[in-house]
């Protein structure tokens, strides 16, 4: 499409990433945008059908709604995973389909070690004790409620070796861990590379960093969990769907290991009766990592440069099937 020709744009779950502190008047300059904070499923096609452009989060993109959408010619994916549109039949279609793979590394990295050093110096525990008034009953200037530990000497264990396993491995090793890694094929890397179940075994803490395929779908069961050491902690903030859950709470309510820090779960909002809403030591942040101011204008601001390389006659970051 030419630069000259107008395209109207809907933008239909916009408050995901921009809940108002960002703005979208990029976007504006190519044509009418149509902003929509959140759209449901049962209003999809009514806010999509005349649109050339959609921008999308989480909003399912299926065949369905494809097949009433008659001038789409392009989808934007405000996100690096690309699971809720239908990439193939958009293909077919010869609907453009874009994603942001790197926007959000740095912080993603930063939520890991917001867990691991939760766990090693058992924060949370400690902060909700000084609330409960415990330090001004305390006959000692400090108490501890449970043992705290350096991560200098300890090892890590990074499941998937990509951009941001890469940099968690860095910022390990300036705390002074030791790195392990497994990644899903073969690749050249200064790191020791092992088998999933060495890394399982010999890991203190254990950080998933790998996408959810129908490989890794479930990877993380009773089998792996059970070959970890008690006082191993694992993190996730990668995607809820690698891990079993029902096998980690059962896991940690026995204190088969030291526990778990999650950003993401299998389903989300999770359902009440998930295991691990209520299992002990598993500390669970609401799919954050990913949501820092300066990641999200990196995000709205590549998906723009995304649109206008499409535009140009040049798209970028174009996902295939």
């Amino acid at each position: 499409m030419s630069t000259n020709d107008a395209i109207r744009i809907a933008i239909l779950d916009g408050e995901t990433l921009n809940p108002g502190d960002l703005s979208w008047d990029h976007f504006r300059t190519l044509g009418p945008v149509d902003l929509y904070p959140a759209t449901p499923r049962d209003q999809t096609i009514a806010r999509s059908h005349t649109a050339d452009v959609l921008i999308v989060n989480k909003v399912i993109i299926d065949q369905h709604v494809i097949d009433q959408c008659p001038g789409l010619q392009y989808i934007g994916i405000t996100a690096t995973g690309f699971n809720n549109v239908d990439i193939a039949y958009a293909a077919a279609r010869n609907i453009t389909v874009c994603n942001v793979p790197v926007y959000g590394t740095r912080s993603v990295v930063q939520m890991v070690f917001a867990h691991i050093l939760n766990h090693a110096c058992q924060f949370t525990p400690h902060v909700n004790s000084v609330h409960a008034v415990d330090w001004q009953r305390s006959e000692n200037f400090c108490y501890t409620l449970s043992g705290l530990s350096e991560l200098v000497g300890k090892v890590i264990g990074i499941v998937g070796l990509g951009r941001t396993g890469t940099q968690v491995v860095q910022v390990a090793q300036a705390f002074g861990m030791k790195a392990i890694a497994y990644h899903y094929k073969p690749i050249s890397s200064d790191i020791e590379l092992v088998d999933l179940e060495t890394l399982f075994a010999q890991a203190d803490y254990i950080s998933l960093h790998t996408p959810l395929t129908p490989t890794t779908q479930a990877m993380v069961d009773r089998r792996l969990i059970a070959l970890m050491q008690p006082h191993a902690f694992l993190v996730n903030t990668a995607r809820g769907g690698l891990i079993v859950e029902k096998d980690l709470a059962e896991a940690l309510n026995h204190e088969q290991i030291a526990g778990a820090g999650l950003d993401v779960l299998s389903t989300e909002p999770p359902h009440p009766d998930n295991p691990l809403l209520n299992a002990q030591h598993c500390f669970i942040t609401p799919h954050i990592a990913w949501i820092t101011q300066e990641a999200r204008q990196r995000l709205i601001q590549q998906s723009y440069e995304n649109l206008t390389s499409w535009l140009a006659g040049t798209p970028v970051n174009v996902v295939s099937c």
